[in-house]
Order: structure tokens, then sequence, then C-alpha cells
């Protein structure tokens, strides 16, 4: 009795350790077992290539009501929006020099108007801008959620108007290519 309950530790033992050895091997695939081979290669899993736009053109949430009387503005004039939205979308469209920024609602084509308010709780920005025609129709408009802290909160405007710009710049060019 004595011989097998010995027996029996000793291949409890060995199953054990063959276990954890087996354990440990399978925690770490990319490390090489023999002397010889290339030093370990510790890698983070990816999902493949980047393929697609660049960072800051962010998912296409904009929306074209009329691409026609889109193509057909040449002048915008851009209302105040909340936390200095509106300043950073002039100077983004202006860089972009496809519209002519105008001070009078008057000497304008089209008119952008919108909001973007801050969540302090959630932590993000949530902007809606608009691109109505001198009679008020709808012709584009846009929806940018930006997480802040960190970034800092000027930082995600700057952000959503530079998603904002790029998302209008890739609408506007999908329309003419058609």
């Amino acid at each position: 009795m004595k011989w097998g309950a010995r027996h029996l530790a000793i291949c409890l033992l060995a199953g054990l350790a063959t276990w954890a050895q087996a354990g440990q091997n399978s925690n770490h695939p990319n490390q090489s077992t023999s002397q010889g081979d290339a030093p370990p290669q510790t890698e983070r899993p990816t999902l493949g290539p980047r393929t697609g736009p660049g960072p800051d053109a962010g998912p296409l949430t904009s929306t074209t009501t009329d691409v026609r009387r889109l193509l057909r503005i040449r002048t915008i004039y851009i209302e105040s929006i909340d936390n200095s939205l509106s300043d950073k979308l002039v100077e983004a469209l202006g860089k972009w020099g496809r519209f002519r920024l105008v001070t009078k609602v008057k000497d304008a084509d089209a008119t952008l108007r919108g909001s973007c308010l801050e969540s302090r709780h959630l932590k993000h920005v949530h902007s809606e801008v608009y691109i109505s025609d001198r009679n008020g129709k709808s012709v584009w408009q846009d929806t940018v959620y930006r997480p802040y802290n960190p970034p800092a909160l000027d930082q995600a405007v700057d952000d959503t108007a530079r998603l904002v710009a790029a998302h209008l710049a890739q609408t506007v060019a999908r329309a003419e290519r058609q």
C-alpha cells in the first residue's frame, strides 16, 4: 500500500510539473527554446495594417441634404458657437480656401450655425454644425463627439473644428466627382 501511495504522489508531482511548464510556454509563444535562435520578440497583437482615412479624418458623420446647393455655395457666414468653436471653424475653413468667409449674413450664400456642448461628467464634447442656405433650408450637417481631459477642452474643440472641416471637404470632393 505504501508503494502505491508513493507511486501515485510521484505521478501527480510529475504531472503538475509538466502542466506548469506547458502553461508557461503557452504564455510566451514568441520565445525560442533553443539557444542558437534569435532573441525573443515581444510584439503586441494588432488587427492588421491601418487602412482608410487618417486619424484626423475620423468617421464620416456628416449628412448632405442637397448636393447641388452645397456645390453652389461660395460665401459662408459663421454664427457664434459655444466654446469658441466658431473661431476655430473660421481658421479651419479659411485655410481650406473653398469658401469665402463673410462678416454679414446678407453677404453670404449660406450660414453655418451649431452648438458645442461639453459634458464635464462624461468628459466629452458634443458638437453639431449645420449649413443652411439663404432661405433657411438645410444643406449639410455634421455631428462630432470628442473626448477631453485628456486632452484639454480647448484641444478637443480644435480637433472638432478640424474634423468638421475635413468632413465638409470630403463631402464637397465626393459631390464634385459625381
